[in-house]
């Protein structure tokens, strides 16, 4: 696969968040990429090394503006920034006709067709050479994990119960990462029209009903989903068809018992299972837990970027028992 000499130089705008301290992690210990910018204003001028014991390198953070960025030279580009933000990176880009392949995090494109919707394991064989490519949100990665395998036997909406660590609140302080006011507490918040209901309803073609909390752990989500069968199913059924479904999938595995947030916390993978059924056979309750700054974030972006320039999917992605 060569190395750093014949490297991938990649670009990460808005990187003193979390996910952005997380794909630097990724990128130092990735076989082909390698950074050419890390934009952040509050760390502008110093040292990315200093911040990230993973990078070795030289590389200080910067603040460019938007129309500066197409001159930076990177080959792939990763909008880390706050919903809303990411058009005015993606119009400078256009504007002086540069085309690098750009994955945004943030929820900007997710309803837009003219981009790729990346979520490896659902849309994969969808791929078609995009350079523009939404990376799902956190929960909406476990939501449509936990229920596309029973798609075609789903009966009216699924409901989503969630619960996240406060690190997908972000960096930005309020009361959802204040870990005071979540000491001892879960907090509710957006409980209907939350816009990861509306993205993995669009995505599955299917009505979801999300219903998101944060707790007082850093990082990790746990998604208890409630799915109505049309028709009597028994456990062994449904757990034959998650095993079917996610066979060959190095970042999904399928259990019998339920899976525990604490044991998810830097892994790259999803856990599902605890599958439940109602007596009659015809109520599924699944359980999925995930790393929402990992498979819920940057290790999907690096899938994505894997993806589009040809490389082995999981490079730079450990796959062993995380």
């Amino acid at each position: 696969m060569g190395d750093k000499q014949s490297g991938i130089r990649l670009g990460i705008v808005g990187a003193r968040g979390y996910v952005g301290a997380e794909l630097i992690t990724l990128v130092a210990g990735h076989p082909r990429f390698e950074l050419a910018f890390v934009s952040s204003r509050e760390l502008a001028g110093q040292k990315v090394a200093d911040h990230n014991a993973a990078y070795r390198g030289e590389l200080c953070y910067s603040a460019p503006s938007n129309a500066e960025l197409p001159g930076l030279g990177a080959d792939a580009v990763v909008l880390a920034l706050p919903n809303g933000k990411a058009a005015d990176c993606v119009a400078a880009f256009d504007a002086a006709g540069v085309d690098p392949v750009i994955i945004d995090l943030s929820a900007d494109y997710r309803f837009d067709d003219g981009w790729y919707y990346g979520l490896p394991e659902l849309t994969r064989s969808r791929y078609r050479g995009a350079r523009r490519i939404s990376n799902p949100g956190c929960y909406a990665t476990a939501m449509q994990l936990a229920i596309a395998p029973m798609l075609d036997v789903l009966a009216g909406p699924v409901q989503c119960f969630g619960v996240s660590g406060y690190s997908g609140a972000g960096t930005t302080p309020s009361d959802k990462n204040d870990p005071g006011k979540l000491r001892d507490n879960l907090m509710p918040y957006a409980l209907v029209n939350h816009v990861h209901e509306r993205e993995v309803t669009r995505h599955l073609g299917h009505p979801v009903e999300f219903m998101p909390h944060v707790a007082p752990h850093f990082r990790g989500i746990t998604l208890t989903a409630n799915l109505h069968l049309s028709r009597p199913m028994t456990h062994d059924e449904v757990y034959a068809r998650y095993r079917e479904r996610f066979a060959g999938e190095p970042l999904v595995r399928v259990r019998d018992e339920a899976p525990w947030v604490s044991r998810i916390a830097g892994a790259h993978h999803v856990d599902i299972g605890g599958f439940a059924l109602s007596e009659d056979g015809r109520r599924l309750v699944v359980v999925a837990t995930e790393d929402n700054l990992l498979k819920g974030a940057a290790t999907q972006a690096l899938q994505n970027l894997n993806l589009a320039f040809g490389l082995e999917e999981m490079a730079g992605i450990s796959t062993g028992n995380d």
